[in-house]
């Protein structure tokens, strides 16, 4: 993970624990992870986005052909 080992992790939390306390550890879990989701959401939506685009395009493409033919 990044090159960190456990001593560079421990030392990462415990300033972590030092800067915001350990009664706010959790708020900030909670915020990130529906940060994470919300991330996850909007990629997969723009996924589905241009998968619907390049479908569309090869649907035009194939109906090209075919007028063709």
């Amino acid at each position: 993970m990044f090159g960190l080992g456990t001593p560079e992790l421990l030392v990462i939390f415990l300033a972590i624990l030092l800067l915001f306390g350990a009664n706010k550890l959790p708020e900030l879990a909670r915020g990130m992870g529906k940060a994470m989701q919300e991330f996850k959401k909007a990629m997969r939506e723009t996924q589905d986005e241009l998968n619907r685009e390049i479908e569309k395009k090869e649907e035009k493409k194939e109906e090209k052909n075919e007028t063709k033919e």
